[in-house]
């Protein structure tokens, strides 16, 4: 038995999920990472709680109900789609000078380095995308309509911080 739980652990700390406490159907319950293996190939899914623990949801209205089982890459994929499109709102844009500002971050900086996510984004391991989200991401609910993404305004700057204090140690070298 010991054997079992070793492996499983092994294997969820080598597969991080992103949205591991940030993710909730339209019913506010939790959605947990699962996976599964067929074949040698590893499936992974968000699930409802609400399925896990055999609760009913049945939409009393007649009306659409949200899925209660995601396909994780399609929805991290998704999830990260969303961030890197609010990181271009210029509603974000002026918050997120607004608090470097403070930090004495030129404009010019900040800005280049927002523009410089989706580049640094492919460049991060698992784990490191996995926090950057934890990050940025407050919560995402699932609905029939879609994902609905909170982003944490805050969390945005101090990601935008960390991305310019390698250059500056670069230009101090």
């Amino acid at each position: 038995m010991r054997y079992r739980h070793a492996r499983s652990s092994n294997s969820r700390m080598q597969t991080p999920a992103p949205l591991k406490g940030l993710i909730f159907t339209d019913t506010g319950a939790a959605m947990t990472p699962t996976a599964t293996k067929k074949r040698g190939k590893l499936y992974r899914y968000y699930v409802s709680m609400d399925v896990i623990k055999n609760r009913t949801t049945e939409d009393e209205s007649g009306g659409d109900q949200a899925p209660t089982r995601l396909p994780a890459g399609m929805v991290e994929d998704a999830i990260v789609t969303e961030v890197r499109r609010i990181l271009q709102t210029p509603e974000v844009v002026t918050q997120v000078l607004a608090a470097l500002k403070r930090d004495q971050v030129s404009e010019a900086e900040a800005i280049a380095a927002l523009h410089d996510f989706n580049t640094l984004w492919a460049q991060l391991f698992p784990l490191e995308q996995a926090r950057i989200i934890q990050l940025l991401v407050r919560r995402v609910n699932v609905t029939a309509a879609g994902l609905e993404v909170d982003i944490r305004r805050e969390g945005v700057a101090g990601v935008i911080r960390e991305m310019i204090a390698p250059r500056d140690m670069e230009a101090a070298e």
